[in-house]
């Protein structure tokens, strides 16, 4: 494994993290969900971790603040995808909340890295 300065980041450890509880809470999901929201929501939780590494290795103020909306856009669409699972009563509220607290810590996170690398570009 490379060290990289993206592995020192806290967003970039919650986001990995939220893999783990993404995949565990869609192990649970029904079999015929194994290719629809539960591929999209593991895809979405892994496109979180994998733009804000692709962003942190990016010279580019520019570059860096697109992979950073990019992860934090994949944030949104997760939680419609939570929103979505609730709804059909594939995850509890009580599962939900359990990584509700993270999951709005990260938002904040890559939110604040956005602004960050904005002021950086002006």
């Amino acid at each position: 494994m490379l060290k990289l300065n993206h592995k020192n980041l806290e967003v970039w450890k919650r986001s990995i993290k939220l893999i783990s509880e993404i995949y565990s809470i869609t192990e649970n999901f029904p079999k015929k969900e194994m290719f629809g929201l539960s591929n999209q929501m593991r895809r979405a939780s892994i496109s979180i971790a994998s733009n804000i590494a692709e962003g942190a290795s990016r010279k580019s103020c520019l570059e860096r603040r697109r992979f950073y909306e990019i992860a934090r856009s994949s944030a949104v669409e997760l939680d419609t995808q939570l929103e979505i699972a609730l709804m059909l009563n594939y995850i509890s509220k009580i599962e939900l909340d359990k990584i509700e607290e993270d999951f709005i810590q990260l938002f904040k996170m890559l939110s604040g890295l956005i602004k960050a690398t904005i002021n950086l570009i002006h």
